[in-house]
């Protein structure tokens, strides 16, 4: 099982839904731990009722069906199905409308916009320990025919997945405890930029204790911010700084290369 998640880490998110697929065919007594603890890339379908789309995930799945955030259905229809409880919902409700806000307008302190669009979906439900277990997530197409395009991408896809374990309360402190996942991928093929591929997922953890005097939704949207900004510092370090570290040590920039040369 151990090499079994080594080996995950290590590959490109747009594959591992294969590579997925193949490690539950050659370990079926591991089924239930790989499905809970590796993250695919989020899929999206659209609830006819609503008219707005949801993404699909573990945590909003019963058998082959997966319930709407916006209508609380399941699609395709299911009969008793889990549902949250009416005061979670309700709670479930406030989420979505408020990361939808967070996904479209919030920019950070330099008046830069964190996702400009994308899709988004926030799914509650009840744990064993008195709490509640919330998921955030967010999808953002970043290709030629995406949301918010820029023209330079053929493919680019960031799958945010946010799951925080609230704990029970106790003279008005909470335990959070947050697990963030994201999933790059970007690729380019033009003449301007050549071809390109760049893809790779991290995944980072963190636990506050938080007085919920401004309400559970206040505590979890600002773990999510802090969280988000240290996984695109680390992903901006990490993938984009050593690749531009690489690239120029390859391909030095031509005015690099007049600088080294000798006067005649």
């Amino acid at each position: 099982m151990e090499a079994a998640m080594g080996l995950m880490r290590r590959i490109p998110p747009k594959h591992t839904e294969t590579a997925l697929s193949a490690l539950l065919s050659l370990l079926p007594e591991h089924s239930s731990d790989l499905l809970s603890q590796v993250d695919q890339p989020l899929q999206v379908l659209c609830d006819m009722e609503s008219g707005k789309e949801f993404i699909l995930c573990e945590y909003n799945r019963d058998a082959d069906s997966y319930r709407s955030p916006w209508s609380n259905k399941y699609h395709p229809p299911l009969e008793d199905a889990p549902q949250p409880s009416l005061e979670l919902r309700k709670l479930e409700v406030e989420a979505n409308e408020v990361f939808a806000i967070y996904r479209d307008h919030f920019t950070d302190q330099n008046t830069v916009r964190y996702y400009e669009g994308g899709i988004s979906s926030v799914y509650m439900w009840e744990d064993e320990n008195e709490g509640f277990v919330s998921c955030f997530l967010i999808k953002k197409d970043g290709s030629k025919t995406g949301h918010g395009r820029r023209g330079y991408l053929e493919e680019g896809a960031w799958d945010a997945i946010h799951v925080i374990e609230v704990g029970p309360e106790e003279e008005e402190i909470v335990q959070y405890c947050l697990t963030s996942t994201v999933m790059l991928t970007l690729t380019t093929d033009n003449e301007s930029s050549g071809s390109f591929n760049l893809s790779g997922s991290i995944r980072r953890q963190m636990s506050m204790k938080l007085s919920v005097s401004e309400g559970h939704l206040c505590n979890m949207g600002k773990m999510i911010e802090e969280m988000e900004g240290k996984l695109r510092n680390s992903l901006d370090q990490v993938y984009f700084g050593k690749t531009n570290e690489m690239v120029c040590t390859l391909r030095p920039p031509a005015e690099l290369v007049q600088m080294k040369l000798p006067d005649a």
